[in-house]
């Protein structure tokens, strides 16, 4: 075994760690059953503290790597045939670039209503795991006792801020109802955001890779984006996000702690906590995007950014797009101190929501039956991911990485350096096979070689056909 130091690597020395032991067992060195050496000789051979050395294998045995025996140590448990390294993270300095929007996103609209391609590419789970008949019985219901639903502007239904509200206690920042916004989806929530807290010409910090409807929406308020890399399981590189605050004079910073897409992760409440308390020193506005926060996989809900706001500076935005019906456009913003600026902000872009939708969904929500489908969706949700990692680890070629997601459905896979992602769109696209190219997940077009893959399209041999002749392709898409 290799030792720890020195190392220009900027990682926690933990995590450098456990990524050199997941590297043996990826080879084959470690096997499953075999027993990984105690603490006192992993603190020798690595020349770090015992204290180090537990912290590796804590991290290791919580993400299923490793198993402890009482009084006989800590053993290999792969979960798989073979492990599935992570993407690799890499710290780098940003500038501020002026975001453009790219013509791959118009290809994604006539995707996203092609029925014919395996829609690897979309950002929604399969039909089959919404609540379509309840909803769909709650509507007809409604539309039978209350015909005049849609006969006015509804300025943000009561019922369904209520029920919001309500649910702010899991996230552990309990709000009131008049504390919610309505919008029409999450990305109206997000937009209203970033033009409540800034304008045209100022600098936002996101992470890296980002949602790239998050640039997207920088590109069109004309505001310029920091990238901040972001550690596939870590998060964002907290040092060199204030290194921007300092030398960019940021607004404010966007961010997706929960089920991250595309990397997938939710990061610990500690990291949570840092990352709330350092903008806060600054001044500086988080927008909080937690589209996807219901769909952990550990079944407990967790904490928003927001918990954590001290300075009434986070901007928490979501939807039920992701868990209950993307065509019902619901989402809401929990804005705090900048609340009337967006209720102002929303009234000048749309005026209203839908009435409709809002009542349907505030509906289901108070008969409990959200709860029960959330649990359904996650073990789903979980068991997919996991099929979708192993077809792929079995189909692409020789080191390809792939995340560990906790929640979600997104996969965002490293392929070898000499694979041009957006070749590969092109190619799959032919095939009738929908994949997001990683460069769109950059205002400045890295992620050359990455690509996202959505594990939550349901599952059947024609998907892993699909899978199959995506890594095929892998081998033809280079520069």
């Amino acid at each position: 075994m290799t030792s720890a130091a020195p190392s220009t690597n900027p990682s926690p020395l933990y995590l450098r760690i456990s990524d050199n032991l997941t590297q043996q067992m990826a080879s084959g060195a470690l096997r499953a059953g075999d027993r990984v050496p105690s603490l006192r000789q992993l603190s020798r051979q690595m020349r770090v503290s015992i204290t180090t050395a537990l912290q590796a294998y804590l991290w290791l045995e919580s993400r299923g790597y490793l198993e402890s025996k009482p009084r006989s140590g800590f053993f290999v448990r792969t979960p798989f045939a073979r492990l599935i390294p992570i993407p690799q993270f890499e710290s780098r300095k940003s500038q501020p670039t002026e975001v453009s929007t790219d013509a791959v996103l118009s290809d994604i609209i006539s995707e996203a209503n092609d029925s014919s391609n395996i829609p690897f590419g979309v950002a929604c789970a399969s039909p089959e795991t919404f609540p379509t008949r309840k909803l769909n019985l709650i509507l007809r219901r409604i539309i039978r006792e209350r015909p005049h639903h849609s006969a006015r502007y509804e300025f943000g239904s009561e019922s369904l801020r209520r029920q919001i509200a309500r649910r702010s206690l899991s996230l552990r920042c309990g709000f009131s109802p008049d504390e919610v916004t309505i919008t029409s989806g999450g990305l109206e929530a997000i937009n209203l955001a970033l033009r409540a807290v800034a304008k045209p010409g100022d600098v936002i910090a996101v992470e890296s890779p980002t949602f790239f409807g998050i640039l997207g929406s920088a590109a069109s308020l004309n505001m310029k984006v920091v990238e901040i890399p972001t550690h596939p399981q870590e998060g964002m590189d907290l040092d060199e996000l204030e290194r921007a605050i300092r030398r960019h004079h940021v607004k404010a910073c966007i961010a997706m702690s929960n089920c991250h897409n595309p990397l997938g992760y939710v990061l610990p409440d500690r990291v949570k906590k840092t990352l709330v308390e350092l903008t806060g020193r600054h001044g500086v506005a988080i927008i909080e995007d937690d589209v996807y926060g219901d769909l952990t996989y550990s079944g407990s809900r967790p904490a928003a950014l927001k918990a954590f706001d001290r300075h009434d500076l986070v901007l928490l935005c979501s939807s039920f797009s992701k868990v209950l019906s993307p065509g019902y456009r619901i989402g809401w913003v929990a804005a705090g101190r900048f609340q009337k600026e967006v209720e102002r902000l929303k009234f000048l872009t749309t005026v209203a929501t839908p009435s409709l939708s809002q009542l349907v969904i505030a509906e289901f929500l108070e008969s409990g039956g959200y709860d029960r489908h959330v649990r359904r969706m996650q073990s789903e949700l979980a068991r997919q991911a996991d099929l979708v990692r192993h077809a792929t680890a079995s189909h692409f070629p020789e080191g390809t990485r792939i995340t560990r997601p906790a929640g979600g459905h997104m996969l965002w896979i490293e392929l070898p350096p000499r694979v041009n992602a957006m070749k590969l769109y092109r190619a799959a696209l032919d095939r009738h096979i929908s994949i997001l190219p990683g460069p769109i997940f950059s205002a400045t077009g890295r992620f050359k070689n990455y690509i996202r893959i959505n594990s939550g399209s349901g599952w059947s041999p024609a998907y892993e056909r699909a899978l199959m002749t995506l890594g095929r392709l892998c081998e033809r898409a280079v520069d």
